[in-house]
């Protein structure tokens, strides 16, 4: 069994999937990368609402960002994100 810390770790990890508007940016990150302003369009909400649950993401090491002159960019940070989705999408659609 892993240590205690990591298996602390790893019940965070999994606690930031517990949010469906995080779920949904992740979604919109798995197309392409997005500015909190196209992200906040997307998904109907306003850009401080984005920011925050980004901020979230990016803590955990779910998202990364760069900056584009006064534009900050997200994307996926890497491909594990994609999998674990796609990995509970599946559990979820079995018989």
């Amino acid at each position: 069994m892993p240590p205690e810390e990591e298996l602390y770790d790893l019940a965070e990890l999994y606690k930031v999937f517990g949010d469906s508007t995080r779920i949904r940016i992740l979604f919109v990150l798995f197309e392409a990368e997005v500015c909190v302003c196209d992200l906040a369009a997307a998904l109907n909400m306003t850009q401080s609402a984005i920011s925050h649950q980004l901020r979230i993401l990016k803590q955990n090491k779910l998202v990364k960002n760069r900056r584009e002159g006064k534009s900050m960019f997200y994307s996926l940070a890497d491909e594990h994100v994609r999998t674990i989705i796609n990995q509970g999408l599946e559990h979820l659609q079995e018989d």
